[in-house]
């Protein structure tokens, strides 16, 4: 009598580790997009407390800027708030950026980002923070 497994036992065994391999993959890659996520409302929450502190040295004012700006440009040698900021943070992902919508007073503003698992998450000068419930891209409007 020989002993040692058959074709069918083999085969059987390296499908089910395909299987487990390919749901750990899938479950790694969702976990990374929300890390990535993560991040972005973070570093938001570090462009929102510039602004603030900027506002707090500009007589409630915050910088003046009608139209989708990427916040990159507040950072830099003689920015906005290259004082206020110690390490201008960046999008994870390349090809993403934040942005940035004030009102023309400059007395509100709106920050947000594009998330990798559903919408766009935003930041309003009044204290509300969420996720837009579709892909559409957040407006100063969409602060109350």
């Amino acid at each position: 009598m020989k002993k040692g497994f058959t074709l069918i036992e083999l085969l059987v065994v390296i499908s089910i580790i395909g299987i487990l391999a390919s749901l750990t993959f899938v479950s790694y890659s969702g976990a990374q997009k929300q890390t990535r996520d993560t991040q972005r409302r973070s570093d938001l929450s570090q462009y929102r407390n510039g602004l603030e502190n900027y506002a707090a040295s500009n007589n409630g004012l915050y910088p003046v800027h009608t139209s989708k700006y990427d916040v990159a440009g507040f950072c830099g040698s003689g920015a906005d708030l290259d004082e206020f900021i110690s390490d201008c943070p960046t999008d994870p992902t390349t090809g993403k950026k934040y942005y940035y919508i004030s009102d023309l007073q400059g007395t509100a503003y709106i920050l947000y980002a594009d998330l990798e698992t559903a919408g766009w998450w935003y930041v309003c000068s009044s204290g509300k923070s969420d996720t837009t419930d579709d892909d559409t891209e957040p407006t100063f409007a969409t602060c109350p």
